[in-house]
């Protein structure tokens, strides 16, 4: 391993971890209030499950007059598969306000900074800084955002392992489980049930 006790050895691997309580979300969600594009990108991040490639691949003429339920096509970049991305409230809300200052065209990359659109490194850089403004401890980063909202399907709203494989492309439950950094807290609680 060189000099950086950041970067996993060679052949190991790191998994980032979903942002598991609701509390933690709503600080950060207050942490960036006056940051439209850091709060526009968090919350379209957990509100979707989109990887941090496509989310950062949005342009404002695909999600000019989004509203809650409004739906576009994208090509995903990793598995250059089309798809369809619904919007809920919460995300077309963010949009919106992000859409009130942002001074781009129709073409212009959504989530960009002073030298461009952002890239995925640098919304690693920031995830990770948002958990640690909050205190949060652990290992996050950008894929965060999309494991939070499968986090959250499963724990939070119920939405049964079949559904979240199809969002996810998963091919197993277990896969999806251990995606979401859940499996060890769902057998305990097997183990726990009372006859």
């Amino acid at each position: 391993m060189g000099g950086n006790g950041n970067h996993p050895a060679r052949g190991s691997v790191i998994k980032v971890e979903p942002i598991k309580e609701l509390k933690d979300i709503k600080l950060i969600k207050r942490m960036l209030g006056d940051r439209p594009r850091d709060l526009a990108l968090f919350v379209v991040g957990i509100n979707t499950n989109l990887r941090a490639s496509d989310l950062l691949g949005l342009r404002v003429g695909q999600v000019r007059h989004v509203e809650a339920g409004s739906e576009i096509s994208i090509r995903e970049r990793k598995t250059k598969k089309p798809r369809k991305l619904q919007f809920n409230g919460a995300a077309s809300a963010a949009i919106r306000g992000l859409l009130e200052v942002h001074t781009g065209d129709d073409v212009d990359h959504l989530f960009v900074g002073q030298r461009g659109p952002l890239t995925v490194p640098t919304v690693n850089n920031m995830v990770k800084a948002w958990c640690r403004g909050i205190n949060l401890t652990g290992n996050y980063g950008s894929h965060t955002l999309r494991k939070t909202w499968g986090y959250h399907q499963r724990v939070t709203f119920g939405v049964d392992l079949p559904r979240l494989m199809e969002c996810f492309n998963h091919a197993s439950q277990g896969q999806t489980l251990s995606y979401l950094c859940i499996q060890p807290e769902e057998i305990k609680e097997v183990f726990a049930n009372e006859l």
